[in-house]
C-alpha cells in the first residue's frame, strides 16, 4: 500500500472532504488521526475505518486554539512516531448568497480569518515536526477562486479566503521545500455532495459548475480522497508549490 507507514492528520475530520480524504489515507495504509470539535462525527468516520480494517484516532481540537493544536501534534507524534501528511478542511462559516453590498462586515470577514487563522497554526505544527524529520506533506484544499462563479452567485468572502489560503500555500512551499516538506493545494470545481439539499438554488448551482467545466462533471469526494492519497505518496514526491487540479 502507497501510505504503509505514514501518519496522517485530518483537521475537520468528520465532516465531507475531511472524511472522504480521511478514509482514503486509511485505506492506503495510513494511520489516521482525526481532529475537530464534534466528538459524534469525528467517531463515526474513525469507526467506519476500523471496520474496513484501518486505523483511526479521533480527537476533539480546536484548529483557532494554538496551544490545543500544538498539544495535538505532540500527541500524534508520541502516538506514533511520525507525522506525514497534515490537511485542514474545517468550516469556515462562510455567508452566501446575500450580496456584498448588502453583507454585514463580520460575516464578509469570518471566513477569511477563520480560514487564514486556523490552516496557519495546523502548518505551522506540522511544519516544525516535519522540518525536523526532513519529509512530509502539508496538504491544502480549495484552490485560486474562479471569480467568474461570483457573476451568477453571491459568494461573500469565500473567494477572497481561497486566494488568502493560496497565498499562504505559496509561501509556505517556498520556505519549506528545501527542508524535505512539501505543500500542495488540491482544487475541484465544487463538491454537489457537499452541498445541502435544501440550499436554495442548489440545482442551479450545481449545473453552472459542471457547465464551465471541460468535461461536462464535477468531482466526487471518493475522487477527492484518491488523489489527496496519491499527493501523500512517494509517488508525488516532486510537487509542491502548485494546485493538483481535479476541476475538469
Amino acid at each position: 500500500m502507497m501510505l504503509e507507514g505514514r501518519t496522517a492528520v485530518v483537521y475537520g475530520g468528520g465532516g465531507n472532504v475531511g472524511g472522504a480524504m480521511a478514509r482514503a489515507f486509511a485505506r492506503h495504509g495510513a494511520t489516521v488521526h482525526l481532529a475537530g470539535r464534534t466528538r459524534e462525527t469525528l467517531r463515526a468516520v474513525a469507526d467506519d475505518i476500523a471496520a474496513a480494517g484501518g486505523t483511526a484516532y479521533a480527537d476533539v481540537v480546536d484548529a483557532l486554539d494554538e496551544r490545543a493544536v500544538d498539544a495535538h501534534t505532540a500527541t500524534v507524534v508520541e502516538r506514533s512516531g511520525r507525522l506525514d501528511v497534515s490537511v485542514n478542511v474545517i468550516g469556515d462559516g462562510d455567508v452566501q448568497g446575500t450580496p456584498m453590498a448588502e453583507m454585514a462586515v463580520a460575516d464578509y470577514l469570518r471566513p477569511i480569518v477563520t480560514s487564514v487563522t486556523a490552516k496557519f497554526i495546523t502548518a505551522r505544527a506540522a511544519a516544525r515536526v516535519m522540518v525536523a524529520q526532513g519529509s512530509g506533506l502539508i496538504l491544502y484544499f480549495g484552490g485560486s477562486f474562479d471569480w467568474s462563479v461570483a457573476r451568477r452567485f453571491s459568494v461573500g468572502g469565500m473567494g477572497v479566503t481561497f486566494d488568502a489560503v493560496e497565498s499562504m500555500r505559496k509561501q509556505l512551499a517556498a520556505e519549506l521545500g528545501r527542508r524535505g516538506v512539501r505543500v500542495v493545494t488540491l482544487r475541484t470545481s465544487g463538491l454537489p455532495e457537499t452541498i445541502p439539499a435544501d440550499f436554495e438554488g442548489r440545482d442551479e448551482l450545481v449545473r453552472t459548475l459542471a457547465e464551465q467545466t471541460l468535461t461536462g462533471r464535477l468531482a466526487t469526494l471518493a475522487e477527492v480522497g484518491e488523489l489527496a492519497a496519491f499527493a501523500a505518496s512517494d509517488r508525488a514526491r516532486l510537487l509542491t508549490g502548485t494546485e493538483l487540479d481535479l476541476s475538469g
